[in-house]
């Protein structure tokens, strides 16, 4: 099943994490370290993670390290983009307005 991107940055846990891994890959050990919840919990973040392609799991020796794949960021930044650009024309035109 293919998860919605959104619906997996909704929670707060989950954003989080991919701050976490946005700096460097962990191991599931590694990310659960980090939090005060139980890794059968983290693994089930990181399971919606990786079903949206957020995190990719990359095998090394006997370890599973996860990852943040950016380019499944992207269609993030472009949607908070397109609604950037419709507020900063709203706030510019209030500002013409009151400064009329």
């Amino acid at each position: 099943m293919r998860r919605d991107v959104f619906q997996a940055i909704a929670d707060p846990t989950r954003r989080e994490i991919i701050g976490l891994l946005a700096n460097k890959s962990l191991t599931l050990n590694g990310v659960a370290e980090n939090f005060e919840i139980s890794r059968p919990a983290i693994s089930k973040h990181i399971k919606i993670l990786t079903e949206c392609g957020l995190v990719v799991i990359k095998q090394q020796g006997r370890e599973r390290f996860c990852a943040v794949d950016f380019n499944r960021l992207k269609e993030v930044a472009e949607w908070v983009t397109q609604y950037n650009r419709f507020w900063n024309e709203k706030l510019d035109a209030l500002g013409n307005f009151l400064g009329a």
